[in-house]
């Protein structure tokens, strides 16, 4: 990790540059959840290609901009699309953006994605609020040389989600009338999806739903010190037994039709930050 502190910081100058906000809060914008970014106020659009350091979002539905503005009264820098494993990124850069939003003053991350629903409970449309995960991408954004400055050598990952945020989430999707899980993100490297056999390992291990992202995000923000929130959207329900074959295409169609779901349980959760209840 000694490498990235110049490469943050030159990131975080040049976003400086395009916008002079103070940002409390970075958001990540994962599948089906794009329209998020039409709520933010006054926006300033920072495609990715023109940020050093930044890859470049090859995954289907994901535009490639930051954008920075106020979403429910609070100041944040929104990733429109984020970066994978399996689009063959180590996971240092896949994550730098996060370490960049907390060079610039957030102190809060929360993070959406689609996954496929273990759980037999579970039923395509509903989310999940991650209270806890399992890493199977066999690697971690902190491995090499740990640079002291951006956080401690051993992480304690014990509560990586904020219990709060949790219970803030929650109670909004109950004030609101729809279901929302607490459970478990098992995370892959991808891009191909499970076998029945690995569905049922799965399970048996203790996952609720399965995705390809988000886990190296988290680790890297416990690493920096951040609040977490994230939330998945269940686009599928993976039924070993009565299997079907699922394409990358209706995965973006079940979560934009559950987009709402997300969309109110995040603008809700930020609202209170910005009534300082966080």
């Amino acid at each position: 990790m000694l490498h990235q502190a110049q490469k943050i910081t030159a990131a975080a100058n040049f976003i400086r540059d395009r916008w002079n906000g103070a940002p409390r809060a970075g958001v990540i914008l994962g599948t089906g959840l794009g329209n998020l970014a039409s709520f933010i106020e006054n926006p300033t659009n920072i495609p990715y290609e023109e940020i050093p350091h930044f890859p470049r979002s090859t995954a289907i539905g994901h535009r490639g901009q930051l954008v920075c503005g106020t979403l429910a009264g609070l100041p944040v820098v929104t990733m429109e699309g984020r970066f994978h494993v399996y689009e063959g990124y180590p996971q240092w850069q896949i994550t730098l953006p996060v370490r960049v939003m907390k060079s610039l003053g957030i102190d809060l991350l929360v993070v959406s994605n689609a996954s496929g629903g273990l759980n037999p409970r579970y039923r395509s449309g509903e989310v999940m609020v991650l209270d806890d995960h399992i890493n199977l991408m066999h690697a971690s954004p902190l491995m090499g040389i740990n640079d002291d400055q951006l956080g401690p050598r051993f992480p304690d990952m014990s509560s990586p989600y904020d219990r709060n945020l949790v219970e803030r989430a929650l109670e909004i999707a109950r004030q609101e009338n729809f279901v929302a899980h607490r459970g478990v993100y098992v995370a892959l490297s991808g891009p191909n999806y499970e076998t029945r056999a690995e569905y049922r390992l799965l399970r048996k291990i203790g996952g609720d739903v399965v995705g390809m992202s988000t886990v190296p995000e988290v680790i890297v923000a416990v690493h920096c010190g951040l609040r977490v929130l994230a939330i998945s959207t269940v686009t599928n329900v993976c039924q070993p037994d009565t299997l079907a074959a699922t394409s990358g295409e209706e995965i973006v169609a079940a979560a934009a039709a559950a987009e709402y779901k997300v969309r109110t349980m995040v603008l809700g959760v930020l609202a209170q930050e910005t009534n300082g209840q966080g």
